[in-house]
């Protein structure tokens, strides 16, 4: 008498193959799950404002504490990638696009701090940690120039709100257009939102809202971050080669590379935090890290926009535009600063500049970080306050 048994995988590669393959299935569940907890976020500040969203959101009317905002949600998670998602998700809840702009401005300066403190591991040996800081800080040093030009350009003209709002037109209308009267990202995230909802429907009143943003925010940070750890596993080997063949053959091709493993390990931190210990080691110049570091701030933009197709109904248009916002603040940011002759050569001098008094004295070290992302932040309050 035989009986009949399902072959396992015996050999190693068909174990690594099953591997992969439930691995590439854990990021596509990570990923609704990232897209429904948006949709929740937006659904809660619905449900704990109503119609006085936009006054919820009065003590961020001035641009410099929306920008705070950022900055520090930022610094303390350390992912603009769920920052800008969760921004998504408040834009769509009601949150002024004019006040989210600033705080995707600010995210892309916290996230900065992450390879900033990757170079301390470098602080034992001279040489190695001043390139090491000089290519961390170059990121801080681009990203402060950035919103320092970018901010007030926005402020007096709103090129970003403009161009976005276009943008976003057009591809809704688009989207519209060729589905018709079906909405297949509702219907697909229905059973993860309706979940959501009923899980803290027994709260009474603006509570129930309030839970829904609070768990909308903890699935996104765990989402973001185990798709993070996943995504590394599964594209450490590709993105380190990426970064040895591509980096050092120009800065067209350091961009291109910078965008593309960020997109595949989904944290411009980790792409930044990769390439440090490289220059520190000396294998890259600062000359050769610097477009590949702006390379990750566009490659990082893709999560929001993920985010947004999550949004649907009336809101699904300024979600999108706030999306589109941080695509285009990076993309402004590149062709004003980088592309200009007479400003690219500034965050390089900046950083080298940083990373020598660094070098001499590590004092200053502690007070760039604790300058940058908390004396700066604080006097920006007091600055609003008084102006």
């Amino acid at each position: 008498m035989s009986t009949e048994t399902t072959a396992l995988p015996t050999s190693p590669q068909q174990v690594q193959g099953t591997s992969r393959w439930l691995s590439w299935l854990l990021v596509a569940t990570l990923v609704y799950l990232l897209l429904a907890a948006v949709g929740a976020i937006g659904a809660g500040f619905k449900s704990a404002a109503g119609d006085n969203a936009k006054a919820l959101f009065e003590f961020a009317s001035n641009p410099l504490i929306s920008l705070i905002i950022g900055v520090v949600a930022t610094a303390l998670i350390q992912s603009s990638s769920t920052v800008t998602s969760i921004i998504v998700g408040m834009v769509a809840g009601g949150l002024p696009v004019a006040i989210a702009i600033p705080m995707v401005m600010g995210a892309n300066i916290g996230t900065s701090l992450t390879s900033t403190l990757v170079s301390l591991g470098h602080v034992r040996n001279g040489d190695e940690f001043r390139r090491a800081f000089s290519a961390a800080t170059v990121h801080d040093s681009f990203n402060l120039l950035a919103v320092a030009i970018v901010l007030p350009l926005e402020l007096l003209f709103q090129p970003l709100a403009r161009t976005s709002e276009w943008l976003a037109g057009l591809l809704v209308s688009d989207a519209s257009m060729s589905m018709g009267n079906i909405n297949f990202m509702k219907a697909l995230l229905a059973p993860a939102t309706g979940l959501m909802k009923e899980s803290v429907a027994w709260l009474p009143g603006v509570w129930s809202g309030v839970a829904l943003i609070l768990l909308g925010i903890g699935i996104i940070l765990m989402v973001v971050t185990q798709i993070g750890n996943v995504l590394r596993t599964l594209m450490e080997g590709k993105a380190m080669g990426i970064l040895r063949t591509a980096v050092g053959r120009g800065p067209v091709s350091g961009m291109a590379s910078g965008t593309l493993v960020t997109v595949l390990v989904q944290s411009s931190s980790t792409t930044t935090s990769l390439i440090v210990p490289l220059a520190g080691s000396g294998m890259f110049s600062l000359k050769q890290v610097y477009p590949f570091i702006l390379g990750s701030n566009i490659g990082t933009t893709i999560t929001a926009l993920l985010a947004a197709t999550a949004i649907t109904g009336d809101a699904a248009m300024v979600a999108l535009q706030i999306a589109l916002v941080h695509l285009l603040f990076n993309v402004l940011a590149i062709a004003l600063i980088y592309v200009l002759p007479v400003l690219r050569a500034l965050p390089m001098h900046m950083a080298e500049l940083l990373a020598t008094q660094a070098q001499r004295n590590k004092a200053y070290v502690a007070a760039y970080i604790g300058g940058v992302f908390f004396v700066l932040p604080l006097g920006l309050v007091g600055l609003s306050q008084w102006l």
